[in-house]
C-alpha cells in the first residue's frame, strides 16, 4: 500500500443549519464529498464548501444522494432507474459550477447514506449510479464497496470504481456497513480508528462486530479510499488520528484522482 485517499462528507447544511465552519476537519484530509443540495447543502454552501476544500489542496467530489431532505438522504426511495441518472446527472452539475467559480472541479463521485447501502445490492440503483458517472465523465473515480452490485456495474462499464473503507462504522460479516441504528454503528474513540484505518490500508481487512476478520478490499487488489464522516462526534480528532498512523506506516494520502491513477481498476 502506497497512497490512499482520505475522505469526509462536509456541507452537509441547510440555510442557517448545520456546521459554518467545517476548517478544522478538512485540515486533515485530501478530498471532501460535498452535498449536492438534495440530502443536505444549498447554493450558499455548495459555494462557500468549495472555496474551503480547493483553499487547502483538497479534491471536490460530488457526494450524490437521494431526493431526501427532510431524511438527509438515509431512507430508501423507491425512484425509477431512469429518474434516479437524470437526479444524479443534475446534482454532479450542480456543484460542479461552484467547484470551477472556486478555482476546481468534481474530481470523483460517490453515494451517500441510503443510496450507497441501497447500490451494494440494488442492481437498477446501482446501474443508475454508474450509468450517471459514465455520462458525466466516465474517468472520474466512483468511491463504492467492492463485492457489491455498484462494483461490479462499474468494472463492466468501464468506470472507474476505487475500493472504499470506513474508519468510523462498524461491519457486518459480509464487509457491508452495520445499520446506524444497531449495536456497534460508530466508533467514536480515536485510537480505535487510528488502528483500524492502518489495519485496512497495510491488510485491506476489518474486524467486523461479531469479532470475524472481514476483507473489505478488492479480491487480488487494494484499497483507495478511507472514510471518517463529518457528523461522526470527534470527527477531527478522528481525522487527525488516523492521519497520524498512515504516516507513521508509511501509508501516504492523496486525492482520488492521483490514488485511482496508481492502484488502476481491480475488480
Amino acid at each position: 500500500m502506497t497512497a490512499l485517499a482520505l475522505n469526509t462528507d462536509v456541507g452537509e447544511g441547510f440555510g442557517v443549519w448545520g456546521p459554518a465552519d467545517e476548517g478544522e476537519l478538512l485540515d486533515q484530509v485530501t478530498a471532501a464529498n460535498v452535498a449536492c443540495g438534495f440530502h443536505a447543502g444549498d447554493p450558499d454552501i455548495l459555494r462557500r464548501t468549495c472555496e474551503a476544500s480547493t483553499a487547502r489542496g483538497v479534491a471536490i467530489g460530488a457526494q450524490v444522494s437521494y431526493r431526501d431532505l427532510a431524511g438527509f438522504g438515509r431512507r430508501f426511495i423507491d425512484v425509477p432507474p431512469a429518474t434516479l441518472v437524470n437526479e444524479l446527472l443534475y446534482q454532479m452539475g450542480a456543484l460542479e459550477v461552484f467547484a470551477r467559480l472556486a478555482g476546481g472541479r468534481v474530481g470523483y463521485v460517490k453515494a451517500h447514506g441510503a443510496l450507497y447501502n441501497a447500490a451494494a445490492r440494488h442492481t437498477g440503483h446501482a446501474a443508475a449510479i454508474v450509468e450517471a458517472v459514465a455520462l458525466y465523465d466516465r474517468a472520474l473515480p466512483l468511491l463504492c464497496q467492492p463485492r457489491t452490485a455498484v462494483w461490479e456495474r462499474a468494472v463492466e462499464a468501464g468506470v472507474r470504481p476505487l475500493a472504499e473503507g470506513f474508519i468510523d462504522r462498524g461491519y457486518t460479516d459480509e464487509g457491508l456497513l452495520v445499520p446506524r441504528s444497531a449495536p456497534g454503528a460508530l466508533i467514536t474513540d480515536p485510537a480505535e480508528a487510528a488502528e483500524r484505518a492502518l489495519r485496512m490500508a497495510e491488510s485491506g481487512t476489518v474486524v467486523s462486530v461479531s469479532g470475524s476478520v472481514v476483507r473489505i478490499a478488492p479480491d487480488g487488489g487494494e484499497l483507495a479510499a478511507l472514510c471518517v464522516h463529518s457528523d461522526t462526534p470527534g470527527a477531527a480528532g478522528l481525522a487527525a488520528a488516523v492521519r497520524e498512523a498512515l504516516a507513521s506506516g508509511g501509508v501516504a494520502v492523496g486525492p482520488p484522482g492521483a490514488v485511482a491513477d496508481r492502484v488502476g481498476v481491480r475488480p
